[in-house]
């Protein structure tokens, strides 16, 4: 199905914002991110809704059928009238991620033997950066 063939009820706007940047917007048919609540999948007509987003990775299905993978810290989700915003502080895709620095990193944060919060976070990040860099090869 062409984009154009595509009205406005049968798509959505997807906007994924970095603190420092726009990292990815526009038009898809599916849109898949984990919430404190756990995974959601957004689709065209998608009741509104504000959650927040854990470290993770999200997944877009744009119109053209390709699959846009990015890793994202935590941050919030907002879908209205076929809108989805996802604004993180920061969201790489998963083409911008160098894999090996990112299992180092894993395992710097683990070797860390720190168990507070900034310690988990770190790990959280690295293995969401790893799982994107893995679905994108």
């Amino acid at each position: 199905m062409a984009p154009s063939d595509l009205s406005n009820d049968k798509v959505l706007q997807v906007e994924l914002v970095a603190a420092d940047r726009l990292v990815w917007s526009g038009q898809a048919t599916m849109v898949i991110a984990r919430t404190t609540e756990g995974d959601v999948g957004i689709l065209p007509n998608h009741a509104p809704l504000l959650s927040s987003i854990i470290e993770g990775v999200v997944d877009v299905q744009t119109v053209d059928g390709e699959t846009w993978v990015a890793a994202v810290d935590a941050g919030f989700l907002s879908v209205a009238d076929n809108r989805v915003s996802i604004l993180s502080e920061r969201a790489e895709m998963s083409h911008e991620i160098d894999l090996e620095k990112a299992r180092q990193d894993l395992e710097r944060a683990k070797s860390s033997g720190e168990n507070d919060d900034a310690a988990q976070e770190a790990v959280r990040r690295a293995e969401a950066r790893i799982r994107a860099a893995e679905r994108a090869s």
